[in-house]
């Protein structure tokens, strides 16, 4: 349960701080969606992709970055597994 409330409360975060900049496109999968009902504008689905694909990848190098900086760090062993 605490890796769910983890991620709820910073999808919560994300959207206060920032979904007046970005309308709270955090997942690609959204902006796809609201692209094929006609509710995002086509020229802005690759810079808003983009973006979402830098953005995982960045965080992604700086868990890494954070975590093999830990004893016993194991990169097989996985993230956020509960027990």
């Amino acid at each position: 349960m605490g890796v769910a409330l983890a991620f709820g409360l910073t999808v919560l975060t994300l959207v206060y701080g920032f979904g007046h900049i970005s309308g709270a496109h955090f997942n690609h999968a959204v902006t796809v969606g609201l692209w094929m009902g006609g509710r995002f504008k086509s020229s802005d689905i690759f810079p808003y992709i983009a973006a979402q694909v830098l953005g995982a990848v960045a965080a992604a190098a700086v868990l890494f970055l954070i975590a093999s900086g830990k004893e016993g760090f194991d990169l097989g062993y996985g993230f956020a597994a509960n027990g």
